[in-house]
């Protein structure tokens, strides 16, 4: 298999995976904003493949979904545009151009920052065409909703997309899509790992409070 068909079989399957994640696993975090996993799985291809693969694949499943399962329309397939991009991408890129586990964390610390602002700023700007909402009335829920639900995302998607990178480039140069360096070292980051977990479990936690559930 030549490396422009890998790649093509790569992106597909990186838009069937994300779809799949955005279709079965929402999750109600407050008001109408919902969690879902797809952006771990966009941010994971952007730091294998590259920023415009994360782009790319954010766009094409974006419009799936909003001609399948959305009720948000051109507006919200637009938000969707943009929180994923400015997190995978933004990661992404600072991890191409720091190929090292400190531009990892890097990446995922300035991607975080980055969806948090470009999303609280688009939720002003946007949320009342979309949703109906007086735009006083979105301004009044910026801190106490819009804020602790895109930092939510941006914990979740970090502490996964840190965890799940290693496995899935060691099983993707297994079957053959990636090529293994000489230098390719399986030394695991026990303190890094630790934190991720302890994120994931607090964003949890956090999200399993605001729905009353413990």
């Amino acid at each position: 298999m030549n490396t422009r068909t890998k790649m093509l079989t790569s992106t597909a399957m990186l838009c069937a995976i994300a779809y799949i994640a955005v279709a079965a696993c929402r999750i109600p975090v407050v008001l109408f904003l919902k969690y879902d996993p797809k952006d771990v799985i966009i941010t994971l291809g952007g730091l294998i493949w590259g920023p415009m693969t994360s782009c790319f694949v954010s766009v094409i499943v974006s419009l799936i979904e909003m001609l399948t399962i959305s009720e948000t329309g051109i507006l919200g397939c637009l938000m969707n545009i943009l929180s994923t991009c400015s997190f995978a991408c933004t990661t992404s890129l600072i991890y191409k151009k720091k190929h090292t586990l400190a531009g990892a964390v890097t990446g995922l610390f300035v991607g975080s920052l980055t969806m948090v602002v470009v999303m609280l700023l688009w939720n002003y700007l946007i949320t009342p065409f979309y949703m109906g909402y007086p735009r006083e009335a979105v301004a009044r829920l910026l801190l106490p909703a819009f804020l602790p639900y895109n930092l939510l995302k941006a914990g979740l998607n970090s502490g996964f997309t840190f965890l799940l990178y290693k496995p899935v480039i060691t099983a993707l140069r297994k079957a053959g899509y990636l090529a293994t360096p000489v230098n390719a070292s399986g030394k695991r980051h026990l303190g890094l790992f630790l934190f991720s977990m302890l994120v994931i479990v607090t964003c949890t936690l956090f999200i399993l409070s605001m729905n009353e559930i413990i």
